[in-house]
């Protein structure tokens, strides 16, 4: 399908929180938001990371139970000699399961390469609509241009309360009060070590996987930091959900062309 691009404007931002200059988009801020293929994408992502989980095979089967058999006015389930008590069936106290859990399974969506990228390079697009961040939570001003890009003197900040300065003066003092909510899982997550949930902040893109700003960004609850190298759709779209609060460098920006450019089918 053949596609009509529109090349992007956006201000670059310092770090007092004021513009700089403005500067043309990489075209792949352009392209249109395809959900269906973000979420594709992102469950293919997450399904890697899952563990493979398993019953015991002889889950159940540890007993000499037997069928009484016929004409005795019982239920022909297998029954403990002596007892008489019904064990090993599935509708037993303590009997196996019926299709129990097998690492043998294959948990792992696989999505086409070609796929994958669009499914990036539509996230990073997402990122330039207000709607779709408003719609994942984030408090953001109205007077505040989406993406927000940001001069590579950012990558220079050695700490967390540096940034913080750097959000406020960006006029997202709402957004930085979001991230400290925490609250508590409900349901039995809570017992298996996700107990507490905190919401998905900005994410902050930068260019140096060396640089001092990423454990001051990570120190902050909620915030993420990742380089334009390995920026993914598990990153842009939590859960599938496109338009997270995003923040690039202009270095990044470079970067992610260097990686995407060009045409896209």
């Amino acid at each position: 399908m053949y596609i009509q691009l529109q090349q992007k404007k956006a201000d670059v931002i310092d770090l007092e929180g004021k513009k700089s200059k403005e500067i043309d988009l990489p075209l792949i801020f352009s392209y249109p938001v395809r959900k269906d293929i973000i979420n594709r994408a992102f469950r293919s992502s997450f399904t890697k990371s899952l563990q493979p989980k398993g019953r015991d095979p002889m889950a159940g089967k540890r007993t000499t139970a037997k069928s009484f058999g016929i004409n005795l006015g019982l239920a022909r389930v297998p029954r403990i000699k002596g007892s008489g008590e019904a064990a090993l069936a599935p509708n037993t106290v303590g009997g196996r399961l019926v299709f129990p859990p097998s690492p043998m399974e294959r948990i792992v969506e696989d999505i086409n390469k070609r796929e994958m990228r669009l499914a990036i390079i539509s996230a990073i697009s997402a990122t330039t609509f207000k709607d779709l961040v408003k719609n994942r939570g984030h408090k953001i001003p109205e007077n505040l241009s989406l993406p927000i890009i940001v001069s590579d003197d950012l990558e220079k900040i050695s700490k967390s309360k540096d940034i913080i300065e750097f959000i406020k003066k960006l006029g997202l003092e709402d957004e930085l009060e979001r991230c400290k909510v925490k609250k508590i899982r409900s349901g039995k997550g809570k017992m298996r070590g996700r107990r507490y949930k905190t919401p998905k902040g900005p994410l902050f893109v930068i260019k140096d996987g060396k640089s001092a700003v990423i454990s001051a960004i990570r120190n902050i609850q909620g915030f993420d930091v990742i380089t334009a190298k390995e920026l993914s759709v598990i990153h842009l779209a939590p859960g599938g959900h496109p338009g997270r609060l995003t923040i690039f460098t202009e270095g990044a920006l470079q970067a992610l062309n260097d990686r995407f450019g060009g045409e896209v089918k």
